[in-house]
């Protein structure tokens, strides 16, 4: 049986992904990693790794079973991860909104049997790969700010030598009261 690479995940907006992009450019020499392209520019909630059609299926009906407040991410920090070799973007403070959403989604992954890394769930962007060698990070100051309304299943295609991320299906946060609670039945 076929399987595909998939994640869950918030993307930016179009806007904001060509925004991030130009700021790379001007604070991250070319020597300092290979540049994700704009359009795969995205943060992860869960990642699920090699899926069967079922389990995709299955993971698709319940997070359709979602119930969440939409929530404002600010993305005002950076970072450097030199032994995934991962130059990324993040937000200080997490809002209790996205840590709910991956926490749901990696449970619900881990009970279908999709690996889930046992690192703490540290949501960021990935800007630069194979970044090894230290990395100057630009001064604290920048700031982008993004209302999440929906989450998406990505496939990761491999093809060309290029890597593409695909939505599959997509799913909306509601836009009322803040303290609805989460469902997964």
């Amino acid at each position: 049986m076929a399987t595909q690479r998939l994640f869950f995940a918030i993307s930016l907006p179009d806007e904001m992904q060509q925004q991030l992009v130009h700021w790379r450019a001007d604070n991250f020499p070319a020597e300092a990693g290979q540049p994700v392209v704009a359009a795969n520019l995205h943060l992860t909630l869960a990642f699920l790794g090699e899926v069967t059609p079922q389990t995709s299926q299955q993971l698709q009906t319940l997070a359709s079973r979602i119930i969440q407040p939409g929530f404002d991410l600010d993305l005002d920090d950076a970072g450097h991860w030199p032994r995934p070799g991962v130059v990324w973007l993040g937000c200080q403070r997490a809002p209790r909104g996205l840590l709910q959403l991956a926490s749901l989604l990696r449970a619900q992954a881990a009970r279908h049997g999709c690996y889930q890394s046992p690192q703490p769930f540290h949501p960021h962007i990935t800007l630069l790969r194979h970044a090894t060698q230290p990395v100057a990070l630009p001064p604290r100051g920048f700031h982008w700010r993004f209302h999440v309304s929906t989450f998406s299943l990505f496939a990761s295609e491999y093809a060309r030598g290029r890597t593409r991320y695909r939505a599959l299906a997509s799913w909306p946060l509601t836009s009322q009261d803040p303290h609805a609670l989460l469902s997964s039945s």
